[in-house]
């Protein structure tokens, strides 16, 4: 039962398809009568429906409601995400939401109840343009409205709308480009914080490879060091081994001093009598337990050492070679930015124009008789929105 209920109230609160082709500049509506002409002008787009209705009510209530009506207008087209500025009318549950923005203490069905009584609308009405809003909230004479008098310089008004257009695409274009300038700012800052990171990690890889390197010839000094302790500690027994003493300086020759050494004393403790057997391996014995290559042991933690610190120095070029890079890379990224904001301002001087050119034509507009007050009063108030988005040294006033 509730689902029922909800597609019905559904069903009575959207609006069926309406035409939304109609004329938004015509200074006559068309119809055969004054409630085909309501209903044609609510087909007309939010703005178009505030323009006429300011034209239509100027001297007693357009001038000063002007700036409310604009409110609403703004208001509609940003509830309206279907339509926004092409828009024409709200449904109940948008318009509810309108209404209450504005803290107004009418509801939809009081509006419709005021407009039946006066003939307005039929009984089966589910949009709400902004039109019937209007006549219901000032009390206005609806048939007054279709009929009145757009002014007698369309031509004139549309051109100067159509200069306010163009003015409104520069702004658009001018903030587009702003945009890309903003992005190429952040790629910029993005590239330019790579670059500080690549140039710290080659700093840091730099700092290791010297590190390594003072590494290296502490173990080099350190394998000098030992080299020389060995010789002090066996030159006692210089005269007794002429060939191991040879053998310090070339390893190849030491190591068969050593094997050689051991297959002797391996063989004595094999031959001859008891006692020579056993002394040949008390010394078999001690000279395996003896460090037999302190030279070499040396040297080979050198060689380590310095193999780290040369793997040390090529990844601190590497890391070098990407700071380079990335700072490049981020130089291209400054450059971008800086063509963009060049791109963004030259948007904006174009803009500019378009507003200057706009203002004098209005201007020369407004001294003419017959005038259209309510679109001249919204087309200078498009041109003051615009001029919130332009610098204040080209003409720009603070939002």
């Amino acid at each position: 039962g509730h689902v029922v209920l909800w597609h019905t109230f559904l069903q009575t609160t959207q609006s069926p398809p309406q035409n939304n082709m109609a004329d938004n500049t015509g200074n006559v509506l068309p119809g055969a009568t004054d409630f085909d002409k309501l209903e044609y002008l609510c087909q007309r787009t939010y703005k178009a429906q505030a323009v006429w209705f300011l034209n239509a009510f100027w001297d007693t209530i357009g001038e000063r409601e002007a700036e409310n009506l604009w409110n609403y207008v703004h208001k509609a087209v940003e509830i309206d995400l279907d339509h926004r500025e092409a828009g024409t009318h709200l449904n109940e549950m948008e318009a509810h939401r309108l209404l209450e923005s504005f803290d107004e203490t009418m509801t939809v069905r009081e509006m419709r109840t005021y407009l039946r009584q006066h003939g307005a609308i039929g009984d089966r009405v589910k949009s709400v343009p902004l039109t019937h809003w209007w006549i219901a909230k000032y009390g206005e004479d609806w048939e007054k409205l279709v009929n009145a008098s757009q002014g007698d310089n369309r031509e004139e008004i549309e051109k100067a709308q159509a200069m306010v257009d163009e003015m409104n695409a520069a702004f658009e274009d001018a903030d587009a480009k702003a945009q890309v300038a903003a992005a190429a700012l952040r790629e910029a800052q993005a590239r330019e914080a790579e670059s500080v990171a690549a140039a710290q990690a080659a700093k840091a890889a730099e700092d290791e490879a010297k590190a390594r390197e003072q590494d290296a010839v502490a173990r080099e000094q350190e394998a000098l060091a030992r080299e020389a302790d060995a010789r002090e500690a066996e030159a006692p027994f210089k005269a007794a081994q002429e060939e191991l003493e040879a053998a310090l300086a070339e390893m190849k020759a030491q190591e068969d001093a050593y094997n050689n050494k051991t297959a002797e004393l391996k063989q004595q403790s094999e031959e001859g009598g008891v006692v020579s057997r056993n002394r040949a391996k008390v010394q078999l014995d001690a000279h395996l337990a003896e460090d037999p290559l302190p030279l070499r042991r040396a040297k080979i933690t050198q060689e380590a050492a310095v193999k780290k610190a040369e793997r040390a120095t090529k990844a601190a070029a590497e890391a070098t070679a990407a700071s380079e890079a990335a700072a490049a890379e981020a130089a291209k990224a400054t450059q971008r930015s800086l063509d963009a904001k060049q791109a963004a301002e030259d948007a904006v001087q174009a803009a500019h124009v378009e507003v200057k050119a706009a203002e004098d034509y209005l201007q020369e507009v407004k001294s003419k008789p017959g005038q259209a007050f309510g679109a001249i009063w919204w087309i200078e108030r498009e041109l003051i929105e615009a001029k919130k988005y332009m610098p204040t040294s080209k003409g720009g006033i603070a939002k």
